[in-house]
């Protein structure tokens, strides 16, 4: 059986008794039954992981040992922001989770003027902190031991005028395809537009603010599909999924 990976919220150290969360407690103790002295592996998102034992499960609480830290990490030498213009239903939320596994280290949510969703201030934080956990729990299941970041939502000129990577790409289906670089880049600023695209003014604002304008191939993408096969092929290229 595969022992459970566990992101804990609080600073992990090596042998330190606590109790674990309310989510992960109810996750173990009603999900997956865990019993004591159950093992597990928990980080806390800043790198490295902690094989622990199960001392206690209680009606609200799992207590846990941990043991000595391993300095594992599966990161790609390669820094991706992503952002993305928010989409309806469960698409953000797929993107979210497979941008995970592919290595992104942030996402910023993005409002364009094609983005369909309107969200409030109050709303609009309770989808980040959702995205967030979605962002845990594929990191759980897919062996990274620290966390991406999901920004707040964002308007799409502030986050033009704050990238600072050293390649800045924007997907647009009448672009050019990747072009080779001289230099391999070790951080790279990936903009998203929504089911609509960008606008040609929003097009024109990213070239002049350093983003070069990319297409994947011949066929349109949909919004959820397009961000996953560029960070493939981006992963591919400069990161660790090269063949």
């Amino acid at each position: 059986m595969r022992i459970p990976r566990i992101y804990a919220g609080q600073v992990l150290q090596a042998e330190s008794s606590f109790d674990l969360e309310p989510g992960p407690s109810q996750h173990l103790a009603r999900a997956l039954r865990m019993q004591e002295a159950g093992q597990l592996i928990l980080f806390d998102g800043r790198g490295g992981e902690y094989p622990a034992t199960i001392t206690s499960v209680g009606k609200k609480c799992v207590s846990v040992l941990t043991g000595q830290r391993h300095d594992i990490e599966v990161e790609s030498p390669l820094a991706i922001h992503l952002g993305i213009s928010i989409s309806r239903g469960e698409r953000m939320d797929w993107v979210i989770q497979k941008a995970t596994e592919l290595g992104v280290t942030h996402v910023s949510p993005l409002l364009t003027e094609r983005t369909e969703v309107k969200l409030k201030a109050d709303r609009a934080e309770k989808k980040r902190q959702h995205w967030q956990q979605i962002a845990i729990s594929a990191c759980e299941q897919c062996g990274r031991n620290r966390l991406p970041v999901i920004n707040p939502l964002t308007l799409l000129p502030k986050w033009l005028n704050d990238s600072q990577a050293e390649l800045k790409l924007v997907l647009h289906h009448r672009a050019e395809n990747l072009s080779a670089q001289s230099t391999p880049p070790r951080s790279i600023d990936l903009l998203i537009g929504p089911e609509g695209g960008l606008s040609p003014d929003e097009i024109h604002l990213a070239e002049q603010r350093a983003f070069h304008a990319l297409r994947l191939g011949d066929r349109v993408l949909r919004t959820e599909t397009a961000p996953l096969a560029a960070l493939s092929i981006l992963q591919a290229r400069w990161g660790d999924m090269a063949p």
